[in-house]
């Protein structure tokens, strides 16, 4: 017998979101760390590093998520049958892969766009290729790449909700939970859809938050204009 959605039915939901908020920030964090890793290395003087970040960066990217979260949670204990992962740990791993190859080709494209101009003003003062990235690329690179980068957040949570099919009861799970026990989708999947919204919103206004805080101000609409003569 199916009961009807009432406000009990918040409990699991709100469960899940916390599990959801709790995975997409440890993923989140570890994919912005090993991708401006990838990003440096993408762009560093070392033909290695480039040739080692360009293949992962690759790989990645032209394989689905779903594929990735496949494979770390099925195909690593069948791969090494002493090693055994949790679900969260499983999900954690699979959407850090997957955002260190995003996130790495924002920081790449960020330091790329700084005009060229700086980096031979710092090599005239110079300075050698950390000092010159540390004091003088990355400064207005970070300008650059703080939108995309929330923007890149934003999309990873919705992202998250692949990880149902390993059994995680994040968010989208918990809904279905609720939707099995009520046989009300329609009420369950609003609901989920608006802790969805509040979680996504509450990432952007922080983003908005950062910007107006450190003076960043990005507008690709709008020109520069001509320098007086």
């Amino acid at each position: 017998m199916f009961r009807a959605f009432d406000w009990q039915d918040l409990i699991p939901l709100a469960k899940g979101a916390w599990l959801t908020i709790q995975l997409c920030a440890m993923s989140g964090i570890l994919g912005i760390i090993f991708g401006l890793i990838l990003g440096i290395a993408r762009t560093s003087p070392s033909r290695i590093a480039r040739w080692i970040s360009t293949i992962y960066i690759s790989c990645v990217r032209g394989i689905p998520i779903l594929v990735i979260i496949f494979f770390i949670f099925f195909g690593i204990p069948l791969l090494f049958p002493g090693l055994e992962l949790d679900k969260f740990a499983s999900a954690v791993i699979a959407l850090t892969c997957f955002a260190a190859a995003y996130v790495a080709e924002i920081v790449r494209g960020s330091i790329e766009a700084v005009p060229r101009g700086q980096s031979e003003a710092a090599d005239a003062l110079g300075l050698n290729y950390w000092a010159k990235l540390r004091y003088v690329v990355m400064p207005q690179a970070r300008k650059i790449m703080v939108p995309p980068g929330v923007g890149f957040i934003i999309g990873l949570v919705k992202d998250s909700s692949l990880v149902t099919v390993t059994g995680l009861v994040e968010l989208t799970h918990a809904g279905n939970i609720v939707t099995n026990l009520t046989g009300d989708p329609i009420m369950t999947f609003l609901t989920v859809a608006a802790m969805y919204f509040v979680i996504c919103y509450s990432i952007s206004l922080l983003g908005r938050l950062y910007e107006k805080r450190t003076g960043i101000q990005v507008d690709p609409l709008k020109l520069p204009e001509p320098a007086s003569v």
